[in-house]
C-alpha cells in the first residue's frame, strides 16, 4: 500500500497532537509533533538566559539554533513518542505553562521557523508520516496527499487544557489558559512567517462538540478514502 504524509494544523489545544499521534499508531505512521520542537526551543531559550524577562535575545538564539537538534523516541510505557532535546528527555518540561506562554513569540522568528521546517521536511523524507502544528499545509509539506485543520471554540480548548494539567498535578488557573489559548491565537494568525491559516485542499475539523471516538472515526474515514483515493 502506498504511503502518504498527513499534515494537520490548527489551533492551539485542539487536540491536534493527540489525535495525530493516534492516527499514526492506528495506520503505523510516524507520528512528529512539529509544536514540541518549537516547546523545546522556548524550553532552551529559558534554560540558556536567552529570555531577559520577557524579551528575547535574539542575536544569541540565532547563533546558537544550530546547536539545537530535536528528536524523538518512542516511550515503551506510553506507546507514543518523546520529544528528545539535543539528546535529552524534555516531554513533561516542555508542557509546562511557563513554556506555554512564552512558545508563539519564539515561533514567530523567521530564523527559527527556517531551521524547525529544515528538520521537519528532513524528517518527512520517506513519506508514512504523521505531523500536526501551525504551519504544515502551508509551509512544511503544502503537497501532503491529506490536509487537515482543526479547530474548536477558546472555551473548549482551554477546558481541555486546564483538566490536562490538572491530570498532570499541576497548578492552573482556567482564566488564565484561557487568556493564552487567545493571545497565542491571535499571534499564530497575525505572525509575518507562517501565519496559521486553513489551505483551500484542506479537510476542516472542528470538534467542539465531538468525542474522541466520533473524532477517530472521521479520521480514519478521511485516511482510507485518501488511500484509496
Amino acid at each position: 500500500m502506498k504511503k502518504i504524509t498527513i499534515a494537520i494544523d490548527g489551533f492551539s489545544s485542539c487536540g491536534k497532537s493527540t489525535m495525530a499521534k493516534d492516527l499514526a499508531h492506528e495506520i503505523g505512521y510516524i507520528y512528529i509533533d512539529s509544536g514540541a520542537m518549537y516547546r523545546a526551543v522556548t524550553l532552551y531559550s529559558i534554560e540558556n538566559g536567552i529570555f531577559k524577562g520577557n524579551e528575547i535575545d535574539t542575536e544569541r538564539l540565532q547563533k546558537e539554533i544550530g546547536n539545537i537538534h530535536i528528536s524523538f523516541q518512542l516511550n515503551p510505557s506510553t506507546g507514543r513518542p518523546d520529544t528528545y532535546l539535543n539528546g535529552v528527555n524534555v516531554e513533561n518540561k516542555i508542557r509546562s505553562m511557563e513554556v506555554s506562554s512564552r512558545v508563539s513569540p519564539i515561533a514567530t522568528l523567521g530564523f527559527v521557523r527556517e531551521a524547525m521546517v529544515a528538520q521537519q521536511q528532513a524528517m518527512g523524507n520517506s513519506k508514512g508520516i504523521v505531523m500536526d502544528g501551525r504551519d504544515i499545509g502551508t509551509t512544511v509539506f503544502p503537497d501532503a496527499e491529506l490536509k487537515i485543520f482543526v479547530t474548536a471554540t477558546p472555551e473548549i480548548r482551554a477546558q481541555r487544557r486546564y483538566d490536562e494539567l490538572k491530570a498532570k498535578g499541576q497548578e492552573a488557573s482556567f482564566d488564565e489558559i484561557l487568556e493564552n489559548v487567545k493571545q497565542r491565537d491571535y499571534i499564530d494568525q497575525n505572525r509575518e512567517v507562517s501565519p496559521l491559516r486553513k489551505v483551500d485542499d484542506a479537510l476542516l475539523l472542528d470538534n467542539t462538540n465531538m468525542t474522541i471516538s466520533q473524532q477517530k472515526e472521521w479520521l480514519q474515514k478521511q485516511f482510507d478514502k485518501t488511500i484509496k483515493g
